[in-house]
């Protein structure tokens, strides 16, 4: 999985019937894990875990800094049962934050204390991207300036087909998709609850379906015959 600042996070399996998994630093580890935190306790899913933090809290409005639709659509569909009304960045008038790590749980929790800092609310980002296995883990946290990165447009289309030419030839087609969720319950918050989860599949040589977005086209999964873009909503929620 994803490193952290100062420590290490122990990699969090994904059930497809349980979705996101949590990803908690190894027992007595948490002084050296700084600014990742502890993410709940070990073996539940991220929901469960936000479930009992809402239980206790109760927070009603969270800033969700992220400005993309699809991101928009599936996590409101997500967190709309927890009782959590998940309120756009863009709509209370927050920039995009930087995303200047090496690592999907560093710039999600940059871009969680982001939002949070400019509204005051609590904060839910993620970080995401593709983990290519021929391609050195590529084009993980630049998965989506990956063709911008090679001076091309930042369109998903365009990254698609770059990753396309980049495995041409090559035999080894595994990958698997990275998903870090982070929330603050404000800026400085020193314990944010981190959710970590993988997808492993393969990389088509040409696109299948046409739902979804980002290289879900691309993204083929054995085990159910069929792209992550061939899923209805509901599946790709439960798996991913």
């Amino acid at each position: 999985g994803g490193g952290v600042v100062g420590g290490e996070v122990e990699e969090a399996e994904v059930d497809p019937g349980r979705g996101i998994a949590a990803a908690w630093p190894p027992d007595g580890a948490a002084a050296d894990l700084g600014a990742a935190g502890r993410a709940g306790r070990r073996g539940q899913p991220y929901n469960r875990v936000m479930e009992d933090w809402l239980s206790c809290e109760r927070p009603r409005r969270v800033v969700l800094a992220s400005n993309n639709p699809g991101k928009l659509r599936e996590f409101a569909a997500l967190f709309g049962p927890l009782g959590m009304e998940l309120v756009p960045q863009a709509q209370l008038g927050v920039d995009e934050a930087e995303e200047p790590h090496a690592t999907f749980i560093e710039n999600a929790l940059a871009k969680a204390r982001h939002a949070s800092r400019r509204t005051g609310l609590p904060a839910l980002a993620d970080d995401s991207g593709l983990c290519v296995a021929a391609l050195r883990d590529a084009p993980g946290v630049y998965s989506a300036r990956y063709a911008q990165l090679a001076g091309g447009a930042r369109s998903d289309e365009a990254n698609n087909a770059l990753l396309l030419r980049e495995l041409a030839g090559r035999r080894d087609r595994r990958a698997r998709y990275v998903a870090v969720l982070a929330l603050v319950r404000h800026p400085d918050d020193p314990q944010p609850l981190i959710g970590q989860g993988e997808l492993h599949g393969e990389i088509l040589d040409a696109p299948r379906g046409t739902g979804g977005f980002g290289y879900d086209p691309l993204f083929w999964l054995p085990a159910m015959q069929r792209s992550v873009a061939e899923l209805d909503p509901q599946e790709k929620n439960r798996i991913s």
